[in-house]
């Protein structure tokens, strides 16, 4: 409907130009003998024949990305009173829906409408608008739809209306999606399946009574699990007005409030209902947002989509929600099928410019964790730690992990000892840069989601000056004379702090061996004689993981680079080399830099390896800053499905 922003909601329409319209037509209701449709343009009439071939509802509901589709007020589509319909629009956009639901870019698995599909509530408009949703049902599509001010007068106990005798409960009773109704027929509940769970999307009455509110408590309680997405014509308004073109929006996270019925869904029912993570409706214009934090202590997303100011009444324009779990993010985007299907010569300006809506309020992205949003009600099933035997892959030369050997937060100190699980000998000790204070290495509980140990160690170490405490096999540790002149695999789980700094940090190794390059006699293209002829070290460059190593069969370094890695996340970092090639992986994914080039096995001067600390030209010169966790060395190479990640 009608109230733009910058002025609160107002339920009285009667005192404006559209509310005088409004009313004007509910009394003649019935009056029209019959209903004329718009002259089609040539490009309306082609887009309406290309858009005859419709697809098949196929959504995929394991895929972890999947589009919810939006669409708002279509109210000046259907003014049967004033006989001016015209489907094609809205039609054009649900042959879209149901042609995209197949598609693994966009895979739409659901469609919800947000009211006010009429202008006047007459019957011949409800008419038009059931032809046009029969385009959905002759295809099994799944839907929701609710009553806007203009379809309906009251509050959900009403009775009898036009849009409930053509889009009440009974359209609804073979879709595999619907969940029931309220008494009234003005509330609904509907699931669908996505990103292989379930999803309750609740579609309330745009005047929703205390029983439509208890309704919508007990559905959401008959569904405890459940993510909930609420639905309904009237919540929140924009906060700027519709004056200028492109809209000046403020903030365009945060430009949005609760109206006064708005205020009552919230306090009625998503305060207190953690489920509930994000509300859609229209009714006002223009288009903006907010969050809000329930009684939890969550955030709850809250969006006003409309487009009936705009060009042809918004044209049955759809707003896509891109829900992508393996991102936690849900991208927005406004289109309009019924342009887009026209060629683009022959599109006048106004259709040019409502082709796709791209400002900041219209196509956007959101954050969410969603594991971490639903653990309220979905708890994230944590994966058990697992026991060292079951990790002792044959070949196992080295395998150290931190968990039952001390309590978190206490300090490691020099002398300390680490066992190798392997039962090949290659134990750590502790060692300490003199002058670092007493807690620069310490037990943690903190580990990678899929580490078999649930510990890690936490180094505090660094340059300028050099400080810190870091681990070393014994000088007799039959590691230190290992060549793996067949192959290898090295893994370890890594993750930096927010304080991790590229000048103090950068260049530390999780893993290296003592004895430089200059010694081994090494050199040639690339060569550093004073580095260590072994390291896995984080770069200075953005947290980049490098693997630079010196094989047997050349003078000079082979370098594996991966991409930079976010702090406060654990990584999984793996290198293998089959005896031929080295390759670097970053969470199971091989890395673009992996050079292509002859690389047999590992240099050694017998000497000692290192955790958490690097030595140049023979001395240690910086200590690692962040937190290790598992680390395994196989002499043989492992494919990524046997990596210590496997599940």
């Amino acid at each position: 409907m009608c109230t733009p922003g910058n002025t609160p909601p107002r339920d009285d329409l009667t005192h404006s130009r559209r509310g005088f319209l409004r009313s004007a037509g509910l009394a003649g209701a019935g009056v029209v003998a019959g209903t004329t449709l718009l002259p089609e343009t040539p490009a309306v009439a082609a887009a309406a024949v290309a858009g005859d071939r419709t697809g098949t509802w196929r959504p995929d509901p394991a895929a972890l990305r999947f589009t919810l589709a939006v669409m708002p007020d279509t109210q000046f589509l259907y003014w049967g009173s004033q006989d001016s319909v015209n489907r094609v629009p809205q039609e054009a956009s649900f042959r879209y829906i149901v042609d995209n639901s197949a598609n693994p870019d966009l895979n739409i698995v659901f469609m919800a409408h947000l009211g006010d599909l009429t202008q006047d509530a007459d019957p011949l408009s409800f008419q038009q608008v059931d032809k046009a949703f029969a385009v959905l049902d002759a295809h099994g599509a799944a839907y929701s739809v609710l009553a806007g001010n203009h379809d309906v007068s009251g509050d959900d106990s009403r009775g009898d209306t036009p849009y409930l005798r053509t889009l009440g409960p009974q359209r609804f009773r073979h879709a595999k999606t619907f969940a029931g109704a309220d008494p009234s027929g003005y509330n609904t509940a509907h699931v669908f399946r996505a990103a292989g769970r379930s999803w309750l999307l609740l579609a309330l009455d745009w005047r929703t009574s205390d029983q439509g509110f208890s309704w919508a408590r007990d559905v959401i309680r008959a569904h405890p699990r459940m993510p909930v997405i609420l639905t309904t014509h009237d919540l929140v308004y924009s906060t700027y007005d519709d004056n200028v073109f492109p809209y000046e929006s403020g903030d365009p996270e945060n430009n949005a409030l609760l109206s006064d019925h708005g205020r009552t869904v919230w306090d009625e029912l998503i305060d207190d209902h953690d489920q509930i993570f994000l509300t859609l409706n229209g009714h006002y214009w223009p288009a903006g947002r907010t969050t809000l934090q329930n009684a939890h202590g969550n955030d709850v997303h809250l969006h006003i989509a409309n487009y009936q100011n705009r060009y042809f009444g918004g044209g049955g324009m759809i707003r896509l929600y891109h829900f992508d779990l393996a991102r936690d993010t849900i991208d927005v985007e406004t289109i309009n099928p019924w342009i887009l299907a026209q060629d683009p010569e022959s599109r006048n300006e106004l259709a040019a410019q409502h082709a796709r809506i791209t400002g900041p309020v219209d196509d956007f992205s959101i954050a969410i964790d969603f594991d971490e949003r639903f653990s309220s009600f979905v708890p994230v099933p944590v994966r058990p730690a697992r026991p060292a035997s079951r990790e002792l892959v044959e070949g196992t030369v080295a395998y150290w992990r931190f968990d039952g050997l001390g309590t978190p937060g206490a300090a490691l100190t020099e002398g300390d000892s680490v066992p190798d699980l392997s039962g090949r000998g290659n134990h750590l000790t502790v060692a300490t840069v003199p002058g670092t204070a007493a807690d620069a290495l310490t037990w943690s509980a903190e580990h990678h989601p899929d580490q078999p140990g649930h510990a890690s160690l936490k180094f505090t170490g660094g340059r300028n000056p050099l400080h810190g405490t870091y681990l070393t096999t014994a000088a007799n540790a039959p590691l230190n004379d290992e060549t793996f002149a067949s192959g290898y695999t090295i893994e370890t789980f890594v993750m930096m702090p927010l304080d991790w700094d590229a000048g103090r940090n950068g260049w530390a190794a999780v893993l290296s061996r003592r004895g430089s390059a200059g010694a081994a006699g090494k050199h040639g293209r690339n060569t550093d004689p004073g580095e260590p002829v072994l390291q896995l070290s984080i770069s200075n460059n953005g947290r980049e993981p490098q693997f630079n190593h010196y094989p047997l069969n050349t003078t000079y370094p082979t370098t594996n680079w991966g991409h930079g890695l976010v702090e406060l996340r654990w990584w999984h970092l793996a290198v293998v080399n089959d005896g031929r090639r080295t390759r670097l992986y970053v969470e199971s994914a091989p890395v673009v830099d992996s050079p292509n080039r002859l690389s047999v096995g590992l240099t050694s001067l017998g000497l000692p390896w290192l955790v958490g600390g690097h030595e140049y030209a023979g001395a240690v010169d910086i200590v690692f800053h962040g937190n290790v966790g598992d680390i395994r060395i196989v002499d043989r190479p492992l494919p990524a499905r046997d990596f210590l990640t496997a599940r």
